[in-house]
């Protein structure tokens, strides 16, 4: 199993910086922000899903432009997957006409463009082989995060989240447990915003990942583009025990 890190950024602005997404294999997103514009034509036609963490923009801005552009390229709908409560919020602002077209009746409800998939916590979507299960988080909007199993070994992406101790519980119980993706959004001198926004700075971080029961890689996301530096820097100083190191862009992990 093959994940690509198509953007990981807390914003944009400069060359390298793309918000959100994951490729797995060719054909599963998780997360569509800015860094799916980077995909060719062909690559955005093979994704056949998607599943989403939450609804706030940098994670889904790229979803209806990239339905459309490879709509006439299709034979299936895509499918989009979140909890019900995520699908919702797609529905009444997003795919609701005003915004933009609802694929889920473009052309026609029988033969749309895409089709939604309500997912629940804890429980998993398995799809050739490869089993995806929604984690609990917190945040200001509904929201999940993502553990994903080849069989052989095991990713968790936290999405965006403040403290949880619910989502910890639940990567405590990965046995094969390979990498984790956790978001640290802002730095300590942002903290109180942090707590407001429910993301994590480095002293926040430091704290949860005393969770943390198991033996694994770590990798920082969500780093807002102008603090980059700084709250690497904190970090260091906060979780060197860890040894957590920085998502970048078009990184690839194979478990």
């Amino acid at each position: 199993m093959k994940l690509r890190v198509l953007g990981c950024s807390g914003g944009i602005g400069g060359r390298h910086l793309r918000t959100t997404s994951l490729l797995v294999d060719h054909d599963i997103l998780i997360d569509a922000g800015t860094g799916v514009a980077d995909l060719s034509i062909a690559e955005l036609a093979a994704i056949d899903h998607v599943f989403l963490t939450h609804t706030h923009l940098d994670h889904i801005a790229s979803l209806p432009l990239m339905i459309d552009t490879v709509a006439d390229r299709r034979s299936e709908p895509l499918t989009i997957y979140g909890t019900e409560a995520v699908l919702t919020i797609l529905r009444n602002h997003i795919f609701n006409w005003a915004i933009w077209p609802d694929f889920a009746e473009v052309p026609s409800v029988d033969k749309p463009f895409m089709r939604y998939q309500a997912i629940e916590l804890g429980k998993s979507t398995t799809i050739d082989g490869r089993n995806i299960t929604a984690l609990p988080v917190e945040h200001t909007v509904p929201a999940v995060g993502y553990h994903v199993a080849s069989g052989a070994a095991s990713l968790v992406f936290s999405g965006d989240t403040g403290i949880c101790s619910a989502f910890w519980r639940a990567v405590n119980r990965i046995s094969d447990l390979k990498h984790l993706i956790i978001e640290c959004a802002f730095s300590n001198r942002e903290q109180q915003l942090a707590i407001v926004s429910k993301h994590l700075c480095p002293n926040m971080l430091a704290a949860e990942l005393q969770k943390l029961e198991r033996e694994c890689d770590i990798y920082i996301t969500h780093l807002k583009p102008g603090q980059i530096e700084l709250t690497m820097e904190e970090i260091e100083q906060c979780l060197g025990d860890f040894k957590p190191m920085m998502l970048q862009n078009n990184q690839v992990f194979e478990f």
